[in-house]
């Protein structure tokens, strides 16, 4: 069903809500080739049924935040594959209906939050997870802004300024999106207690405090016991409600173009990072619906 409370109203009134998991994890498992510069976004043309059928998987799992297919869609990105700019604002466009259209196929409030990745995902290289690409805040923010105008015109819930690598990005964001009408949530990949790009994360996270339009702050993309850190960092330099939604705890292997190592994502967490200041909850790579299941679950436990 159509949410009846803003997002920020739901996050005011208690939670955590429970976000969806890894987009391209699911896609994959329902036989989806994401071997593409474009990565999920393809499916927008190519497989739109697919989207729509991982969206779903997650609201059946429990999910009340849908994250779009977006994250790697971009003017640029599709004008490398011939696809004129109205046919690209079309696609984004599309993004948002197929997560609204499984979000309002629930008997429950679904919230849809339209991804806008970093620069890096156009680069489809991993800059994502280093920053600093040479580009001033303004020529980022001259990058972000039509995607981010199109996605707000979608009509989201929320932008999801996601795996934002770094403080010059984030300002980037934050102010490409001030006047679109549609909150915000701003989270940052880090690794360790910093960025990616090595700077304090309260500082990054204090970044989004002077901004009426961020709703929640918080971290995606990362460790688990690297967000367990950077919740309670969240809640107290930014004054918001916090958003989390880490990784597996697999890493990605580059060379070998394989994941590596074990699982270390637990739903378990969810109670130490509510308590920190978590608000809405959920996972990324690797994070699939059983285990968005069992932190709903848990979820539904710890509110009542």
């Amino acid at each position: 069903m159509k949410p009846a409370r803003s997002l920020a109203a739901a996050l005011a009134e208690g939670g955590p809500l429970v976000l969806d998991g890894g987009l391209s994890n699911q896609l994959e498992a329902q036989g989806c080739d994401l071997s593409d510069a474009l990565w999920s976004a393809r499916l927008l043309a190519d497989g739109p049924e697919q989207i729509a059928a991982a969206h779903t998987a997650y609201v059946r799992a429990g999910a009340q935040v849908l994250i779009t297919a977006s994250y790697q869609a971009t003017y640029e990105g599709f004008a490398g594959r011939g696809i004129r700019r109205d046919e690209a604002s079309a696609l984004l466009a599309r993004s948002v209906a197929l997560a609204r259209g499984a979000a309002e196929r629930s008997a429950r409030e679904v919230w849809v939050a339209a991804s806008v990745g970093p620069y890096g995902a156009l680069l489809a290289d991993g800059s994502e997870y280093r920053g600093r690409y040479g580009l001033t805040v303004r020529e980022l923010e001259a990058f972000h802004r039509p995607r981010a105008e199109a996605l707000a015109q979608a009509g989201p819930d929320v932008l999801a300024l996601e795996t934002v690598p770094d403080t010059d990005e984030a300002a980037a964001l934050l102010r490409a999106t001030a006047d679109t009408g549609v909150p915000v949530w701003l989270s940052y990949t880090i690794d360790g207690g910093r960025t990616r790009a090595g700077q304090d994360l309260g500082a990054a996270f204090a970044l989004a405090a002077g901004h009426d339009h961020v709703i929640a702050v918080g971290v995606n993309c990362c460790e688990p016991a690297d967000a367990d850190r950077a919740v309670e960092i969240a809640a107290r330099e930014s004054g918001r409600p916090v958003v989390v939604y880490p990784n597996s705890g697999e890493r990605w292997d580059a060379r070998a173009r394989a994941w590596s190592g074990g699982i270390t994502f637990d739903p378990a967490r969810l109670p130490g990072w509510a308590a920190a200041g978590a608000r809405l909850v959920g996972g990324c790579c690797r994070v699939g619906p059983d285990r968005i299941a069992a932190l709903a679950a848990l979820a539904r436990t710890s509110h009542h």
